[in-house]
């Protein structure tokens, strides 16, 4: 089933209990336990880039254009980081912002739901199949067979947790029109600890509380509580937020990838990554858009290439590169994804 996996230092630890968990997985988030590691977003697949976490799919790969923003830039960090530096540069023929308003111009199909049926390999190799339901309420949904997955719905057993509202409603406010404001709440569903948008005292703040709280989780799960670390500043810092930007927008696509608002805001901040390239190319006799994410922006172990139906923007697959020069190189893997509308209610009568 899909897991969150704790990061490199607390790989040997005891699953904590709900409630430590969940703050476990919220100071994690702040990237902070190993120098120049990051966090991502929850991966269902492989461990955390360099504690990253996670979709999550690399590159070297194809010839590519350099994706930015049509809507404008957004800082990046706070005033020190520098605006410039940080914040993409507008592009005017931005081939996922035009699928975006193809997208949103198409309207939503029937349904109340939206399903991803993923595959990925099992530790020993086999393909494992997991089935997520993202309802247009919000709800989550998870099985690892249709069956589990109806029993799911029918007993309401919604999984959804504060950040996944978080990076849904970040995807819907890009959708709407608001790339800048969508993209600094994406970046910041797990709090802001890399100070976007704050001064420098306050950044400085945010993430010396951010590392006072993770210290604090590291005690009550009996491990070792690392030495702070200076706030990341320059090319780390824009790193970084490329890394949270990256890793939320594709997990809000790999949970509610049906939805078309969902759908269209997250190519629309993808886009915004002016590290990440996009490549048109043919797979399984279709046209299809390959997104390419460097190691620079996973943490280092790895790089990653999305592969997006070219006509509507689903994703089709996720593939991940090990980095060769990393002493903790990730594994080669790949995770391929079918996104359809669906009723809640044919689901819970096994009908998907």
């Amino acid at each position: 089933m899909d897991e969150m996996d704790l990061m490199k230092k607390l790989r040997d630890v005891p699953s904590p209990d709900a409630e430590a968990y969940d703050r476990a997985r919220t100071a994690l988030r702040a990237a902070m336990a190993e120098p120049g590691s990051t966090v991502v977003r929850p991966r269902r697949w492989r461990s955390w880039p360099a504690v990253s976490a996670a979709a999550v799919g690399a590159a070297a790969v194809a010839v590519a254009v350099v994706m930015a923003t049509t809507s404008g830039t957004t800082p990046a960090g706070p005033a020190d980081a520098g605006r410039s530096e940080a914040a993409p540069q507008a592009v005017v023929e931005s081939p996922l912002v035009k699928l975006a308003s193809e997208v949103k111009a198409g309207g939503t199909l029937p349904g109340d739901a939206s399903l991803i049926i993923g595959t990925k390999p099992a530790p020993d190799g086999t393909p494992y199949v997991y089935y997520t339901v993202y309802s247009d309420r919000g709800q989550i949904f998870k099985g690892d067979s249709p069956q589990t997955l109806a029993s799911s719905v029918a007993k309401n057993d919604d999984q959804a947790m504060p950040f996944d509202a978080k990076v849904m409603a970040a995807a819907r406010l890009a959708a709407d029109g608001d790339v800048e404001k969508a993209r600094t709440a994406m970046v910041t569903p797990a709090g802001n600890a890399l100070g976007l948008g704050l001064s420098p005292a306050e950044a400085d703040k945010a993430w010396a509380d951010a590392q006072a709280e993770m210290a604090e989780e590291f005690r009550k799960l009996g491990k070792q509580v690392p030495a702070p670390r200076p706030r990341p500043t320059g090319k780390e810092l824009e790193n970084r937020i490329n890394n949270h930007l990256w890793s939320n927008s594709t997990y809000a696509l790999f949970v509610g990838a049906a939805n078309t608002d969902v759908r269209a805001g997250v190519l629309k901040l993808l886009a915004t990554i002016k590290e990440v390239t996009v490549a048109e190319a043919e797979a399984g006799g279709k046209r299809v858009l390959n997104l390419s994410a460097s190691p620079d922006i996973l943490g280092g172990d790895a790089s990653t290439v999305l592969t997006l139906d070219f006509d509507n923007g689903l994703p089709i697959s996720n593939e991940i590169f090990p980095a060769k020069d990393s002493k903790t190189p990730s594994k080669h893997a790949i995770v391929t994804y079918k996104s359809s509308r669906v009723t809640l209610a044919d689901v819970a009568a096994g009908k998907i």
